[in-house]
């Protein structure tokens, strides 16, 4: 039997592997501290329940990578630190980030997450990672899904040019 064979966990990560596990929790860090901060910002309810869902998915992901870390012995990113909650009356209207430029920023996270979790999956030789981001991949698109529908139903979402097929206007 070779090295890369039998229990997945037990099997050397590649350093590619290290890099991308290492960064998701860098990144994770970033995004939760960046939802964390905008919550204070957002005015719609709705808006501010999908950026806690946001920031709880990331802590559920980053925990995971980050025992996955430890188990082999490498160093953890360092976190950022959490931002204090203010009351959005207390940010004065030119400094406030509009609801729709977050959700916008919520969306592009979201689709450059699925596209990350798609390379990690595609780069993995062990199992247990590629599943890891399989199902981080799923809640990822679960997430998308809602904002999606947030972002449809509040009227922020800007359609890039429409294809409209019309039949029979020769």
């Amino acid at each position: 039997m070779g090295i890369l064979s039998g229990n997945p966990k037990e099997e050397p990560l590649h350093y590619g592997e290290v890099f991308d596990l290492w960064a998701s929790v860098l990144a994770g860090n970033g995004m939760i501290a960046g939802y964390q901060t905008m919550i204070n910002h957002a005015g719609d309810e709705d808006l501010k329940k999908l950026l806690l869902e946001a920031v709880d998915t990331c802590q559920q992901e980053k925990k995971q990578v980050e025992e996955l870390l430890k188990e082999n012995g490498i160093g953890l990113p360092p976190a950022s630190p959490e931002p204090p909650e203010v009351c959005l009356e207390d940010i004065p209207v030119g400094a406030r980030i509009p609801d729709p430029a977050i959700a916008a920023t919520l969306s592009a996270d979201i689709a450059v997450g699925l596209v990350a979790c798609s390379q990690i999956i595609g780069k993995s030789i062990r199992e247990d990672v590629a599943l890891m981001y399989g199902q981080i991949h799923i809640q990822k698109a679960a997430l998308g899904a809602k904002v999606l529908r947030l972002n449809k139903e509040k009227g922020w979402l800007i359609p890039p040019p429409l294809h409209l097929n019309k039949h029979g206007d020769c």
